[in-house]
């Protein structure tokens, strides 16, 4: 079969970071399992080497209980980039019952967060595989754990980021390996239930109705969607006749519109800053659950309902939430970061137009913004590291890697690099980026190659000091910009 963008990409990252790591997973079979990974700095157990995913086929039966476990079939296809004995999937959070590879029956354990399958047969270099996992996947949390399935008041949605698809199915769970997804999601009657992608087929049987969706583009394990609810779903046209799809409880669905009326407008207003929407369709869904946090999902970003609910929240302040995670889709989807290391790109980039919008639509002056993070920034870098050079999270708060110094302090560095090569300029890198790189993933390095192309010289000193460096450099063009003084401390 052919391969993909987004299954060639990531076999570069494997062949360069990861050799290693490789040579741990050709064991002989009677080696004891254990856990692998794809060397992230970040998250070193996270995705696996020695093959790469093609594609998905995921199976949900919901039976109506969202504290009770969803049966279900998860279906891999990949090819092998090294000959293998064995294939460890990253998967944490469900029971398995049966794996097959290539339709025969495979024995499987369990290493750390990996479910490890050997095949009867050796799996060598270049073949094809399919993996098929007989699974439930529990809506659950597991103590001291979040993320994966989400329970809303009357049903079910995903917040896989950064670390927790594993948590919902067997997968290869790194941003590096995209691959194509195919939703099949079962519930009974009176539910509704939508994926990422565009709807290929609806199908009732004995008081159930099963959905199937599928993504024309690959997709990284963190942004998949599912949801699962007592739901409307609002349909409209979008610039250059873009199918627009919201996922809203259907009690709120006339409350919630004049939001969902406002999604139009914003994709054209991102379009004319970085170029064509890069997907099938897109969407909102406004989920009845407390997540603390809006999610870039892609083709259907995930949103807290109360956001649109409470009266607190300035319009300008909402439709500035809606514009970031929308721009999401060009920064992280679209281009998704080789490691999470360069989730700046994707933090940053979205903070950036979430500023730029509100400064152009609802005159919250952008220069404000930046001058104030460049009073908090080196607070950021102590705290967090800098903008492309995280501190791990804690051990069980992996998201604890989304910190100020990816969001406003990267959205900084932005406003720095068009400071310093110019506004022209900084607009050209923003579309060529997003072309170059677009259904692939993308590294930091790129990044600073393709704005020094565009500068016409080398910039890598500037990106050297303003993401690497412990201290936040001068302003270009600012230089009565100070970094704030630490806070005083009470006196005792």
């Amino acid at each position: 079969m052919p391969l993909s963008l987004g299954s060639r990409v990531p076999r570069r990252l494997k062949a360069t970071l990861l050799a290693s790591a490789v040579s741990v997973c050709l064991v002989a079979a009677s080696a004891p399992a254990e856990p692998l990974g794809v060397g992230d700095r970040l998250f070193p157990y996270l995705g696996n080497p020695g093959y790469d995913v093609s594609s998905y086929d995921l199976s949900f039966t919901y039976a109506g209980d969202n504290g009770k476990p969803l049966q279900a079939v998860t279906t891999i296809d990949a090819w092998a980039t090294e000959d293998l004995e064995r294939v460890n999937l990253d998967f944490a959070h469900g029971a398995v019952d049966a794996v097959e590879v290539d339709g025969l029956p495979a024995e499987f354990t369990t290493a750390g967060e990996d479910l490890v399958v050997t095949p009867k047969l050796p799996l060598p270099r270049g073949s094809w595989m399919r993996i098929t996992v007989h699974h439930t996947s529990d809506p659950v949390s597991g103590k001291g754990r979040d993320g994966g399935w989400v329970r809303t008041t009357d049903g079910l949605a995903m917040a896989n980021q950064a670390d927790a698809a594993h948590l919902v199915f067997p997968c290869n769970d790194h941003p590096s390996d995209k691959a194509m997804f195919t939703f099949h999601v079962t519930a009974p009657d009176g539910y509704t239930a939508v994926a990422n992608g565009l709807p290929a087929g609806v199908t009732r049987t004995g008081g159930t109705t099963t959905w199937t969706y599928r993504t024309r583009h690959p997709m990284a394990t963190e942004l998949a969607q599912v949801s699962i609810g007592r739901s409307a779903v609002v349909h409209r046209t979008g610039p250059h006749g873009l199918p627009l799809r919201d996922v809203v409880p259907a009690e709120d669905r006339e409350v919630l519109e004049p939001w969902l009326a406002r999604t139009p407008d914003q994709i054209a207003w991102m379009e004319s800053k970085v170029g064509t929407y890069p997907f099938e369709t897109y969407g909102v869904l406004m989920a009845s659950a407390a997540t603390g946090f809006e999610l870039e999902t892609q083709t259907l970003s995930l949103f807290e309902k109360k956001l649109f609910t409470e009266p607190a929240y300035p319009r300008w302040y909402v439709e500035s939430i809606m514009v970031h995670e929308l721009s999401h889709q060009w920064f992280g989807d679209s281009v998704s970061p080789r490691t999470w290391s360069d989730l700046w790109l994707n933090e940053g980039h979205a903070t950036w137009y979430e500023a730029l919008y509100a400064d152009e639509k609802a005159k919250k002056p952008l220069e404000t913004r930046m001058k104030a993070a460049y009073g908090a920034s080196d607070r950021w870098r102590e705290a967090g590291g800098p903008p492309a050079l995280p501190k791990p999270p804690k051990p069980g708060r992996k998201i604890g890697v989304f910190r100020a110094n990816v969001y406003d302090g990267a959205a900084l560095v932005l406003y720095a690099l068009r400071q310093e090569i110019g506004k022209p300029d900084f607009e050209r890198l923003e579309r060529a980026w997003v072309e170059a790189h677009r259904d692939g993933t993308a590294t930091t390095a790129d990044f600073e190659r393709l704005a020094s192309g565009i500068a016409g010289r080398d910039l890598s000193g500037f990106f050297q000091a303003w993401l690497y460096g412990e201290k936040t450099p001068p302003m270009p063009g600012h230089p009565d910009w100070k970094p704030a003084p630490p806070p005083k401390t009470a006196k005792k």
